[in-house]
């Protein structure tokens, strides 16, 4: 019997929880679903082991690693729509035969499948499920299925449904191929990559897709004629933001609502003119939920800040360049003061999260609602703590240094390299030191490193000279990991982010300092001496605790002729 043949694979292949393993045999039997795809969704089998002795079990050829390069004549014989549908992968085989390779050899549809629709012989064989959708990314692109129907002339025009429909449902069955489908496709992928961003690049004979993940960009494998639809597929993103897509020659900005299995998704639209077309860039923003146990602090740091944000006025400011976390710092620590009795307002450009029982003012330039025009009228409404996205210029600061010199608590961020540079860049916009020094409690500098996998990660091995050399410190205990890949991590040895951070309190010594207009070298040693810790040195403590390596720590951070930074 197949649940008993399954589960006996599943025992010998290192399962865990056996009687759940049963549990959703069981289940995708009864509902004609997919048992081996049920295992392998969730994650209680080692997805190689399990499918190497299923084809033992079975008789079937085990295919460690698959090529990704797919013959042309096996590609004119064997529909994309077939191998995307039911996750298979063609390969050629001795002669003519067409070897298909399979995660899951007891789906007689998909058998069925080819055995109508692929002419000549075809032979079967098993691979890992991951390696097979890798293979198929990277041989066909993404969308493929829909992007050769919409060639084949299914392609179906942009309704006015299209038009007004105010939110994208991405996981509903459409079978209709468009370009509609194929863009929804491009993003459903992006969102179950966790990518951050996509990037839509026109290039001079061609089209670019890239995503951010974990703050890396990775090019995209799309179909080879993509380049056909180009001025299509830019309409349809447009449309979906509701821009102008007449207007190719100013930059646009745009919002699209996005469902995913329920779950909804907010996404911002930018478009920049260039000279090859117009590049479109996708911020992904899921609903998240904000806590001191996702920013992954280390206890010393966590409780510093928390100090820090229950302090009763005064400015607290995120330092870092875009990208760094910053605003997910200040929704966490917003978060946590979001009580009854504090009544929290904030002022953005734009509005990235919506917080529960926080006033929220997006900024809007058009109609003369800056920073600094909303933040007066934000301190008319007796705010407790007021949350300013960035202070962009001398006026928004004084207003807030007004503000929190006269009971409010403030959280702002600028754009500097190391937490000591806020005070120089507050200066330098014409701030007096000695407001600096009175308002200003603590400038936070954060990054953000790659977190290793922890199924795959592997022992890093460095020479004294080289960990002298970068500064690693001489005394640091634990051991050292480099990035491997596995399908649980899609190949890349990371899963997530964490922050690093260095905060420089403004305490008695640093305050006199910058009363003084100190130079940046004098007041940062000054903090060091109070106890700061460099990003640098927080990172390799990172590293040495084997959440990330010493590359990305390299990376993220960098080095000056003082020591780290």
């Amino acid at each position: 019997m197949l649940q008993d043949q399954l589960l006996r694979i599943a025992r010998d292949s290192e399962a865990t929880e056996l009687e759940r393993c049963a549990d959703i045999i069981g289940q995708a039997c009864d509902t004609q679903g997919s048992p081996v795809s049920a295992l392998l969704d969730g994650q209680l089998v080692g997805e190689s082991l399990f499918l190497r002795n299923l084809a033992t079990e079975v008789g079937l050829p085990w295919c460690e690693d698959p090529p990704a390069q797919v013959p042309d004549w096996v590609r004119e014989r064997f529909p994309v729509r077939l191998a995307v549908r039911f996750c298979l992968l063609p390969q050629a085989d001795e002669g003519d035969t067409i070897r298909v390779l399979t995660a899951d050899p007891f789906n007689l549809q998909a058998r069925q499948a080819v055995a109508q629709e692929v002419p000549g012989k075809v032979s079967w064989g098993i691979a890992a499920r991951s390696r097979i959708i890798r293979c198929l990314q990277e041989t066909f692109g993404v969308g493929a299925d829909t992007f050769e129907q919409i060639l084949a002339g299914g392609m179906a025009p942009v309704s006015d449904d299209d038009l007004r429909q105010e939110t994208t449902v991405l996981d509903e069955d459409d079978s209709e191929a468009s370009v509609a489908r194929f863009v929804n496709q491009i993003i459903r992928e992006a969102l179950t990559q966790r990518a951050t961003d996509i990037h839509i690049e026109p290039m001079e004979d061609d089209l670019r897709i890239r995503y951010r993940i974990d703050g890396v960009l990775h090019e995209v494998p799309v179909p080879s004629q993509i380049k056909l639809l180009r001025a299509t597929l830019l309409s349809r993103v447009k449309i979906m933001a509701h821009l102008d897509i007449a207007e190719r020659r100013l930059p646009q900005d745009g919002r699209i609502n996005l469902e995913l299995e329920g779950q909804p998704i907010d996404v911002r639209v930018a478009t920049i003119p260039s000279v090859d077309g117009e590049s479109i860039s996708l911020r992904l923003l899921r609903q998240e939920r904000f806590n001191f146990e996702r920013l992954g602090l280390w206890p010393e740091d966590e409780s510093v800040i928390r100090e820090l944000i229950a302090l009763p006025n005064g400015i607290i400011l995120l330092t870092g360049p875009t990208g760094c976390g910053k605003s997910t710092s200040l929704y966490t620590f917003l978060s946590s003061l979001n009580t009854k009795d504090r009544r929290i307002v904030t002022i953005e450009d734009p509005v990235e999260y919506k917080l529960p029982g926080v006033i929220q003012i997006a900024v809007k330039p058009e109609i003369n609602l800056t920073f600094a025009a909303g933040l007066r009228s934000i301190l008319r409404g007796d705010p407790n703590v007021i949350m300013v996205g960035e202070m962009r210029d001398f006026e928004t600061a004084e207003t807030a240094i007004r503000a929190a010199l006269t009971g409010h608590l403030v959280f702002s961020t600028l754009h500097t390299n190391d937490a000591v540079g806020g005070i120089t860049r507050l200066i330098d916009m014409g701030v007096e030191p000695f407001l600096v020094s009175t308002s200003v409690r603590s400038f936070l500098a954060q990054r953000l490193v790659r977190v290793l996998c922890s199924h795959c990660k592997k022992p890093a091995h460095y020479s004294s000279e080289y960990l002298q050399k970068i500064g690693f410190p001489a005394g640091q205990t634990g051991a050292l990991f480099e990035a491997n890949g596995c399908e649980r991590c899609r190949f890349t040895g990371f899963q997530g982010r964490t922050a690093l951070f260095e905060i420089c309190k403004v305490s008695d010594a640093v305050s006199e300092l910058v009363a003084k207009n100190a130079p940046a070298g004098t007041i940062k040693t000054a903090a060091l001496k109070q106890g700061m810790v460099p990003l640098r040195l927080a990172g390799f403590r990172r590293a040495a605790a084997g959440a990330t390596t010493i590359e990305e720590v390299l990376r993220v951070t960098i080095q000056d002729s003082g020591g780290v930074v």
